[in-house]
């Protein structure tokens, strides 16, 4: 079978989603003629404009649907949809019609250098819209984010309270960085005001803005800076856990960010001298560039970065134990056994004895060390250590974290390298559910997942 092991559209099939989109097209027909704000929330960009697609081709039979984009300079919403009316003669004659409207996403939430950020001037614009609206009698749908949702709320109340209807759809992509994402670059944002400490908000600001905050700091302070070598790095660790987490609007580009973002930190961070720092950017950008096969350059960094650990923190450190089992993992993705297992039996003792007996570092070298036995068919010395990751996850991290799904992945692949199918199936079933639940459909551990349970199918009803 050509299964794989995990380390570390129609509307989507969740029945939150699924109600959404009811009642928002309910909402839509229930007010032909007349104008109906409705505000429409999602954070995936590509799942939002699927959805558009759908409502679209549903209503057309009754209604005439249209498309506007807020402009970025002068992003009035009253001023994009009389535009489009002036532009269309079905529309001036008051005509059924839906109007959509996207864009809101686009705009800065961070001033940068300006009297007012972007998204400011919309909500000022939003807030005096109400009454201009009344000559246009038609369903407006205005997509928003969650971010600007939060805003929209407490800066434009005039234009919330008259909206008809919101109507949330969930999705684990998203365009916005987290409050806790953020902590480590927070000095950067000092001078926008941005004085929040609130941990919950998993929506706090949109990526593009801190995209354009380093641009800024690179033309303002040079490239010599330490603060923005602090930048870049953390630029890319956000990139790399947006990957990790299923959170990345386009996998490969925002792969390709990362690996721009980390380039950038390394080539500052020598100049400096930033030894320290420098060592967790070679790890973490041969961590992406293995992602991508790019095994020659990932060895290279991952010797530097061991190298360089060893010399700053000493032989008997948890971070050199990183390294040592990063270097391994490369090796055994290229088949270099021998060369992999004595690194991974190195890893494995250094963090028993540095992190205790029972951690989740402790299990992912377990779960390592298994895979690389599996790969030579040494299945009975494969299998306990295997259970023993999946157990001390469960209980260290919970029954439902992506490392649960791993290791439910990983065991089945072993018993189904044996033929124990009927053990198997429910392991990749269960490793499934939490991948679809924690990741999304579309995260590649979640496809990988999905792939080997159908492969499994497949071989079964050979046999």
């Amino acid at each position: 079978m050509g299964n794989s092991e995990v380390d570390n559209v129609p509307l989507i099939e969740e029945d939150p989603n699924q109600d959404a989109y009811d009642d928002l097209i309910v909402t839509i027909e229930g007010k032909i003629g007349k104008l109906v704000i409705i505000i429409a929330v999602c954070d995936d960009l590509n799942f939002r404009d699927s959805i558009i697609e759908q409502y679209e081709t549903e209503l057309q039979p009754c209604f005439h649907t249209y498309r506007v984009k807020l402009a970025r300079g002068e992003p009035s919403l009253k001023a994009a949809i009389n535009q489009l009316v002036e532009q269309e003669e079905y529309l001036r004659q008051h005509q059924p019609a839906v109007i959509t409207v996207t864009g809101t996403e686009q705009l800065y939430f961070l001033k940068l250098g300006e009297e007012k950020s972007e998204q400011d001037k919309f909500f000022g614009y939003l807030q005096w819209t109400r009454e201009a609206l009344r000559e246009f009698p038609y369903a407006i749908i205005l997509w928003v984010t969650n971010q600007i949702l939060v805003d929209l709320t407490q800066k434009s109340p005039d234009f919330w309270g008259w909206r008809e209807g919101v109507f949330r759809f969930v999705s684990h992509k998203k365009i916005t960085v987290s409050n806790q994402d953020i902590e480590p670059i927070r000095f950067a944002l000092e001078k926008e005001g941005l004085v929040s400490k609130d941990e919950d908000n998993e929506y706090f600001l949109p990526i593009q803005d801190l995209q354009e905050l380093i641009r800024q700091t690179e033309q303002q302070r040079g490239v010599k800076d330490a603060n923005l070598a602090t930048l870049y790095s953390r630029m890319a660790d956000i990139y790399k856990k947006r990957l990790d987490r299923g959170e990345a609007q386009d996998y490969k580009q925002e792969q390709e960010l990362g690996i721009e973002y980390y380039q950038k930190a390394v080539a500052l961070q020598t100049e400096l001298g930033l030894e320290v720092d420098l060592a967790a950017s070679l790890n973490n950008l041969a961590f992406l560039y293995r992602s991508q096969g790019r095994y020659s350059e990932a060895e290279s960094l991952y010797q530097q970065a061991l190298q360089m650990k060893k010399r700053l923190l000493g032989e008997s450190h948890p971070s050199v134990a990183t390294s040592i089992n990063n270097l391994a993992f490369l090796y055994r993705s290229q088949g270099r056994y021998s060369e992999a297992e004595p690194l991974y039996q190195q890893a494995l003792q250094m963090r028993k004895r540095l992190l205790g007996e029972s951690h989740p570092s402790v299990a992912t070298s377990l779960n390592n060390l298994a895979y690389l036995y599996r790969s030579q068919g040494r299945y009975s010395e494969a299998e306990p250590l295997y259970q023993q990751a999946l157990e001390m996850r469960k209980r260290l991290l919970g029954e439902s974290h992506p490392d649960v799904a791993a290791s439910l992945n990983n065991l089945a692949l072993l018993y189904d390298s044996q033929g124990r199918y009927s053990e198997a199936k429910p392991l990749l079933q269960q490793a499934l559910e939490i991948c679809e639940r924690v990741l999304g459909t579309n995260h590649p551990t979640t496809v990988t997942v999905r792939e080997n349970l159908a492969a499994m199918r497949t071989q079964m009803s050979d046999d």
